[in-house]
């Protein structure tokens, strides 16, 4: 056991001085080390692999972005588009043991994710003389970790920022890996392994390094407060993460003023709702949207995988194999975070924000705050 899970990722390419570079020996790697899911290669090597988008003209401004635990680089198609529009360049980076298949995180460690941000965040800041940081999930923790102790970062952009497990046996997996590599055993046909853009089974040593990375954040934010400008964008019944937490600690330990966060739900309680909080309802039945889910905020409605009229449907959402087989054969369903339930009605997950367009305009009215703000 100890010797595959040496040869597991440890060749996962670190150590470049370029982006160009980074992005070239990644790409091999994913295409050497890849289980491929469709027959179009170079579509899934396109969306697994490290991107850049550039904006007109000499870029001033430069935003490195990190997707979260089981995830890739397309968590960010949508969002990066149309931050090179607005003058940003763009970059996207992919965490060591993503981008192939889900064994190649039995021996990851958060070293190597904090590595592969410190590298590229240093190409970057060579290239553009404002950087700022963004992050899905495990990803947003991972940049708060740098950000925290560089105050060169200009700002950051938090999607589903898991600083604080929802699952209060989290800390469990850091110990139980060695004897039990995977909670949901890969042999068991139950539980689909990956799609093209993202795993579905994760080692648990995966979830031992996001929670390591969650211990890391909530370090940082109890240490000291944050004053540069940050958004952040959460949904209150996100199964992953303990949103009441993000939410108390953006009002008390994210301080500057043109910080802004929006909270997907219901009304949050008078005492952590301030001009700062953005609230949105995330039950939308007109368009048979139960909840919002923790994957879904980054996407656009037109998304092609993702959007409502998407390719990529997520059936695995908690439900029973008769429900999730109707979800498969492509009935209506209802849309909805992972595990939740109704009577009579059929969830597949939510993997797009009908509130796209207005939240990138929050977010960017974030990010110019930050770029004048000394």
């Amino acid at each position: 056991m100890l010797t595959l899970q040496a040869c597991a990722s440890s060749d996962a390419p670190l150590g470049q001085t370029s982006f160009a570079e980074y992005r070239e020996q990644t790409m091999a790697w994913i295409q050497q080390n890849r289980t491929f899911q469709t027959d179009d290669h170079a579509a899934e090597l396109e969306w697994n692999t490290p991107r850049e988008w550039r904006p007109v003209g000499v870029p001033t401004r430069g935003i490195l972005l990190v997707h979260g635990l089981g995830d890739s680089p397309w968590s960010f198609n949508d969002i990066g588009q149309q931050l090179a529009d607005q003058g940003f360049l763009v970059r996207t980076v992919l965490l060591p043991g993503h981008g192939s298949k889900p064994a190649d995180m039995l021996d990851v460690t958060l070293n190597q994710w904090q590595q592969v941000v410190r590298e590229q965040t240093l190409i970057l800041q060579r290239e553009v003389p404002r950087v700022y940081l963004g992050g899905f999930s495990t990803g947003a923790n991972l940049v708060l970790d740098y950000a925290s102790e560089h105050p060169e970062i200009a700002g950051l952009v938090l999607f589903s920022p898991a600083f604080r497990p929802a699952n209060t046996y989290a800390w469990v997996t850091q110990y139980i890996g060695w004897f039990r590599p995977w909670l949901a055993k890969p042999e068991d046909g139950v539980r689909p392994m990956q799609t093209p853009v993202r795993y579905l089974n994760v080692p648990t040593n995966g979830f031992a390094q996001f929670y390591r990375s969650a211990l890391s954040a909530q370090r940082h934010i109890h240490r000291q407060r944050y004053e540069k400008p940050v958004f952040i964008a959460i949904t209150q019944h996100d199964s992953v993460l303990d949103t009441a937490y993000v939410l108390d600690n953006f009002n008390t330990r994210f301080s500057h003023p043109d910080s802004r966060l929006i909270w997907y739900g219901d009304e949050p309680a008078a005492a952590a709702r301030n001009s700062r909080v953005l609230v949105r309802s995330d039950y939308l039945p007109a368009s048979r949207i139960a909840q919002f889910s923790h994957m879904g905020l980054m996407f656009s409605p037109e998304n092609r995988l993702y959007g409502k009229d998407g390719q990529q449907r997520i059936c695995w959402n908690g439900q029973d194999a008769a429900d999730m087989q109707k979800c498969l054969n492509g009935e209506p369903v209802w849309y909805s975070d992972w595990g939740h339930r109704e009577p009579g009605k059929v969830f597949a997950r939510l993997t797009f924000n009908p509130y796209f367009e207005w939240q990138m305009g929050v977010m960017l009215g974030v990010l110019h705050a930050a770029s004048t703000s000394e």
